[in-house]
């Protein structure tokens, strides 16, 4: 049993739970769009997922905190580094426009993790404004990749991205919520200012637009659409549980397989 949850806690601390999820919705977005996608695109997405969420967790804490160099994080950064390796690999093999929208996210992540000002400020420790770079990084990585080489209606395209927006945002919200005990003050998270009791109204509020955008992307009434509703239902469910007296896995596994679950059903429903 020890051994299962060591294999688990590095399934999710080497962040290849979070790079399922990332994909997931990368898929997502085709199959709402009714578009190909190219499997250099997806397997770029995974693998960069790895690197880009490893080098947020863990830059900090090595170059800052000095931390030691145990066996797990060893493994992690091995994984990393061969992800990177993979990421570039796929990376050559993209067209341009979709190199420029990867430079982007790419860019974000830089900005979000280094310090660029003086007194080594980086994005993250602006008060409040880590869960809106997240959120947006997500956003353009699992829809504006999946399309950039298609031709998709403007206005199917501009609400998926609002609603993709609102998705992870709600997410990071539950996560947030999850880990009030354990942010500094300075980073001035939503439940930090108005509290878990009205962040949770907050997530809630924009579950319910998450679903009612879905009619301007897909306004018929068929699979989809009610594997959406499923979906709203959980995110709702989801909130409404979070706790900062929830354990890690609530978040860390259970929330963040959210994207790949929503993924499977659609797959399910679609045969």
């Amino acid at each position: 049993m020890k051994i299962i949850r060591q294999i688990i806690d590095f399934y999710i601390e080497a962040s290849i739970h979070v790079a399922f999820s990332v994909v997931a919705l990368f898929f997502i977005s085709a199959i709402y769009l009714n578009i190909s996608y190219d499997c250099n695109v997806a397997f770029f997405v995974f693998f960069s997922s790895i690197v880009g969420y490893n080098f947020v967790k863990y830059d900090e804490l090595a170059r800052v905190k000095k931390v030691l160099l145990t066996n797990k994080f060893k493994a992690i950064i091995t994984l990393s580094f061969f992800s990177a390796l993979a990421a570039f690999y796929f990376f050559v093999k993209l067209s341009f426009c979709i190199q420029l929208v990867a430079l982007l996210a790419f860019v974000l992540t830089v900005l979000y993790t280094l310090p660029f000002l003086p007194k080594h400020k980086n994005l993250r420790n602006f008060s409040g404004i880590k869960i809106y770079i997240v959120a947006l990084a997500w956003t353009v990585v699992t829809v504006l990749l999946p399309v950039i080489s298609d031709t998709v209606h403007f206005d199917s395209l501009f609400f998926l991205l609002l609603q993709r927006f609102n998705f992870v945002f709600v997410l990071l919200l539950i996560f947030e919520i999850n880990d009030l005990n354990n942010d500094a003050v300075y980073l001035q998270t939503i439940p930090q200012k108005i509290g878990v009791t009205k962040t949770k109204k907050l997530a809630c509020f924009l579950s319910i637009l998450f679903f009612v955008l879905e009619y301007f992307i897909n306004p018929i009434i068929n699979k989809p659409f009610l594997v959406l509703m499923f979906i709203t239902f959980l995110l709702l469910l989801f909130t409404y549980f979070s706790s900062e007296k929830r354990n890690k896995y609530y978040t860390s596994f259970w929330v963040e397989a959210l994207p790949v679950f929503w993924l499977f059903v659609l797959f399910c429903f679609s045969k």
